[in-house]
């Protein structure tokens, strides 16, 4: 696969959501209503909602650029943890969250996570956090184990709302250095 990993830019907006109406439901359980699915699309991972993210100081979105066309991406914010539940496990501070991290199907084996996790965590720590968290469905076992083969290790749990289902998610951290 050629492609270049670089920072987005608001040109890339409809192009991210695009690749999250692929990438999201991927990571959902297999129950996840379709509905749901397609709200938390429509209200969270819209092209106006990447424009935001991309406007936003303390948010840094890293894409895959295969020739223009985007294979994968990650969304990360720098600023503290705003739910209680996660703010009362971290340890590694400051830390910055993983909010997205999600590579297209077609490019999933490939090495293509790991290369975006690995600029991600460098992100985080070019941005002086001391560690990353992330949230992950507690039944996608395929990302956990590759978030635990990334040094991330499981600290607490938290709810994620998904339309009109409430989902529970592992709370995971590393250390930006290894």
């Amino acid at each position: 696969m050629t492609h270049i990993l670089r920072t987005a830019t608001a040109d890339d907006a409809g192009r991210l959501a695009a690749l999250a109406a692929v990438t999201f439901p991927l990571a959902c359980p297999p129950e996840s209503r379709p509905e749901d699915i397609a709200a938390h699309l429509a209200n969270t991972l819209s092209e106006a909602n990447f424009r935001a993210y991309l406007a936003d100081p303390a948010v840094t979105v890293l894409v895959i650029d295969a020739d223009g066309d985007l294979r994968g991406y990650s969304l990360l914010v720098a600023r503290p943890a705003r739910d209680p539940e996660v703010a009362a496990v971290l340890s590694e501070l400051p830390c910055t969250e993983l909010s997205k991290c999600y590579v297209h199907p077609e490019h999933h084996g490939l090495g293509a996570a790991a290369e975006l996790m690995h600029a991600s965590i460098g992100a985080a720590a070019a941005a002086g956090a001391r560690g990353l968290w992330l949230g992950v469905n507690s039944q996608n076992a395929r990302a956990i184990r590759f978030y635990e083969k990334s040094g991330f290790r499981k600290v607490g749990t938290k709810s994620f709302q998904l339309g009109t289902t409430v989902e529970h998610d592992f709370v995971m951290e590393r250390p930006v250095a290894p």
